[in-house]
C-alpha cells in the first residue's frame, strides 16, 4: 500500500483532518503543531484527539506528521529566538502525547553567523532538553536546501546532531525531495547513489518519512521553492522511482506542493497510478 497524504489545516480539528484525508484518498497527513509563524498553540480537545485515533485505527492510517513552526530556530544567535524554540518544542512534544506513536518534524535551524559547529551544538542542547525517556513521538530532522546559513544541508550535519543527542533513539530524518535536490543530492539521475550515501552516513533505519515536492529550481541551487509533482526540475519519472524504491516504498509520503485540497487529491491519485503493487 502507498502511504500517502498531504499538509492539512488543523483549524477544523483533528478528526476533521482525518476525514478530509480520507475524502482525498489519503491514509495519513501532516499538520502544523501551532501557527507556522510562531505564537501560542491552540488547545487540544481530548475527545477530538481520541476520535481521530479511532478513525485512524479503523482506516489503517500510516503515522501522522506534525510540523514545527517555520520561525523555530534552535541554532539562532538571538537568545530570545532560541528560547522560543525551546519552549515551543517542549510544549509541542508534550501535546503530541495526546496522539501517541506519531512523528514531529522540524527544520534544524540557521546559525546566522555563529558558524556550523556552534549552530549544531545549540541544536543538540535544545534536543537534550526537550526529549524525554517515555515519549512516544519520533522527532525528525528535515533535510534542508542550504540557503544562507541553514543547517541540515548535508547528511553529515544531520549525523552530527543525532550523534550528539543523548536520547537519539527518539530521532529520525525526514527527506524533502525538493530540499535535497536543491542542496546538491542528485535524486533525478542517481537516486540509488544518494540513498547509499545516506545509509553510509546516517543509516536508512533513521529515515522515517519523505516530503514529496517537485522543485522550481535547478540542481544545487540552494533556494527551496516547491513545485507541483511533475511540473518542476525533478519530473514525474523521479517521483515514480521514489515511491517504488525498495528502501522507500514502505515509508509515509507527505505532499507539500503549492496546492489546495482538490489539487492534493489529484496528485494523490496520480501517485497511486504510478505505484507498483508487488
Amino acid at each position: 500500500m502507498l502511504n500517502i497524504g498531504c499538509h492539512l489545516s488543523v483549524s477544523g480539528g483533528y478528526k476533521n483532518m482525518g476525514e478530509t484525508a480520507l475524502s482525498i484518498g489519503a491514509n495519513t497527513f501532516q499538520f502544523f503543531s501551532r501557527n507556522p509563524r510562531g505564537g501560542a498553540a491552540k488547545a487540544i480537545d481530548p475527545q477530538d484527539a481520541e476520535n481521530l485515533i479511532t478513525l485512524m485505527k479503523e482506516n489503517s492510517f500510516a503515522p501522522l506528521l506534525a510540523h514545527a513552526p517555520y520561525t523555530l530556530n534552535p541554532a539562532s544567535n538571538d537568545e530570545r529566538i532560541r528560547a522560543f524554540a525551546l519552549d515551543a518544542m517542549s510544549g509541542d512534544l508534550q501535546r503530541m502525547e495526546m496522539l501517541p506513536g506519531n512523528m514531529y518534524n522540524f527544520h534544524p535551524g540557521s546559525h546566522v553567523g555563529l558558524g556550523e559547529d556552534k549552530g549544531i551544538s545549540l541544536i543538540i542542547d535544545v534536543l537534550n532538553t526537550v526529549l524525554f525517556e517515555d515519549m512516544t513521538t519520533t522527532v525528525l530532522l528535515e533535510t534542508m536546501a542550504g540557503k544562507g546559513s541553514e543547517i541540515g544541508r548535508s547528511f553529515e550535519q544531520l549525523k552530527r546532531i543525532i550523534d550528539g543527542t543523548k536520547l537519539n533513539g527518539k530521532l529520525g530524518v525526514c527527506i524533502d525531495t525538493c530540499h535535497i535536490y536543491d542542496a546538491g543530492y542528485d535524486i533525478v539521475n542517481n537516486l540509488d547513489g544518494v540513498l547509499h550515501e545516506f545509509d553510509d552516513v546516517v543509516g536508512l533505519t533513521r529515515l522515517k518519512a519523505v516530503h514529496l515536492n517537485d522543485s522550481k529550481n535547478i540542481f544545487e541551487s540552494h533556494k527551496d521553492r516547491h513545485e507541483k509533482i511533475g511540473e518542476g526540475s525533478l519530473g514525474l519519472e523521479t517521483f515514480k522511482k521514489i515511491i517504488n524504491h525498495p528502501a522507500l516504498r514502505g515509508l509515509p509520503f507527505y505532499l507539500e506542493t503549492p496546492n489546495e485540497t482538490d489539487g492534493y487529491k489529484e496528485e494523490i491519485a496520480l501517485l497511486k497510478s504510478l505505484y507498483e503493487v508487488n
